[in-house]
């Protein structure tokens, strides 16, 4: 399901991100989408590319898998008090991305990369070397 009150844009300092046109209501389901599955060995491969960037961990039953989100999921920019939260239906092998409150017309709409909208752990590009 792709939203029409979306919409990609450049940020300022995150590449592209993913903004709404209109204003939405908390607790919006904005985006849901399929996902590829890929297992543990595949990971480690796409940790070696740009795609490292842009899947998820999808750990059914404590599985070390990952998947790769179709739509814009992979889009949506990392905040540490994101405005979006997302969802994982391992049944269905999709992901949601629903508000955490309301959003202003032009607004950026982000997820946390911990998975918990208002999680503080350092997520691995803020962690120093």
């Amino acid at each position: 399901m792709l939203n029409e009150q979306l919409y990609l844009a450049e940020t300022q300092n995150k590449g592209r991100g993913v903004f709404t046109k209109t204003a939405i209501k908390a607790e919006t389901v904005i985006e849901s989408s399929p996902v590829i599955v890929m297992s543990g060995d595949d990971r480690k491969l796409l940790d070696k590319t740009l795609l490292h960037d842009y899947i998820f961990e999808w750990q059914p039953d404590g599985a070390q898998m990952c998947c790769m989100a179709l739509g814009w999921l992979p889009l949506y920019n990392h905040s540490y008090v994101s405005n979006c939260e997302y969802f994982m239906d391992y049944d269905t092998e999709t992901m949601y991305i629903q508000t955490v409150r309301d959003i202003a017309p032009g607004e950026e709409l982000t997820i946390n990369y911990n998975g918990d909208w208002n999680n503080t752990e350092k997520v691995w590009f803020d962690v120093a070397d």
